[in-house]
């Protein structure tokens, strides 16, 4: 069981969100990032919410002081070094994250389990690095981390039982779900089925098929999504998704995940959704 302190690697949204509700949940929380300007967003971010629950009476401001209190940021390395649990989510770069479990390894105590959020990268190639490969495990939450209750646990070839029951465990007093994934596979089941969805999706409309008004309305009528595809590949944001169908591409060599050269002029255009403005649909 993991009772006491986690650390969280990386203060970008993702890290941000993971931070917040282990907080929430009664961990003590240390964010390290190497910017102090994003480390410092962590806490407002987390400010923002609370304060929040606490004008709907979800929370008593009392609650609120506790819970931040929980959350601590450094951008020193050495302060994560009696850390239960560490989870890495840093840039999608394999030398960046095998350089960061490398040092893990030598600072992190010998029952510390090592976490990654990766989606897109070896979990088993990160673990490579280490000497307590046994204690190596995916643990992907979803963006936006609050909102999602989906965590995929996925085990590397050498995760030990124990690992995997101390994490669900954690993953349990999140309040999140879990599935487990026994093997590592590459966009695990959410993003390998969802990209290659939205893939088609766009396909047809670059194909034009027909206009992305009546794709997205098809799938939200005839297969009660909530969001069509389109819409939803400008939230997710067509640099993601651009990135991430040619990381499936390269690793499966199946057409259907090669991403629409038209989707490509889009990213390099910076016409990436709507954290740009401009996705397949234009937002102010």
């Amino acid at each position: 069981m993991i009772k006491n302190q986690i650390a969280v690697l990386g203060a970008g949204k993702m890290g941000a969100g993971i931070a917040y509700i282990a907080a929430k949940s009664g961990f003590d929380v240390i964010v390290r990032d190497l910017q102090v300007s994003v480390l410092h967003d962590v806490l407002s971010m987390s400010d923002v919410h609370l304060q929040q629950e606490v004008e709907k009476q979800m929370i008593t401001v009392t609650e609120k002081g506790e819970i931040m209190s929980r959350i601590h940021i450094t951008t020193d390395f050495s302060k994560i070094k009696n850390s239960e649990l560490i989870i890495e989510s840093v840039v999608e770069n394999m030398a960046v994250k095998k350089q960061l479990f490398t040092e893990l390894d030598n600072i992190c105590s010998e029952n510390a389990i090592f976490a990654t959020n990766t989606a897109s990268l070896s979990i088993a190639e990160i673990a490579s690095v280490t000497r307590k490969r046994n204690r190596i495990i995916g643990i992907h939450f979803h963006n936006p981390v609050l909102e999602i209750n989906l965590v995929e646990i996925v085990r590397s070839l050498e995760t030990s039982e124990e690992t995997l029951e101390r994490v669900k465990a954690f993953v349990n007093k999140l309040g999140k779900q879990y599935v487990i994934l026994n093997n590592e596979s590459l966009g695990y089941i959410v993003n390998r089925i969802l990209l290659t969805y939205i893939n088609e999706a766009i396909s047809c409309y670059f194909e034009n098929t027909a206009s992305k008004e009546d794709i997205d309305n098809s799938m939200k009528i005839a297969a009660n999504m909530p969001i069509g595809p389109l819409e939803l590949a400008d939230q997710i944001g067509l640099d993601f998704v651009y990135n991430e169908l040619f990381a499936l591409y390269s690793e499966f060599r199946h057409p259907k995940h090669f991403p629409h050269h038209k989707l490509h002029t889009m990213v390099r255009a910076g016409h990436w959704g709507k954290k740009t403005g401009q996705g397949f649909y234009k937002y102010d």
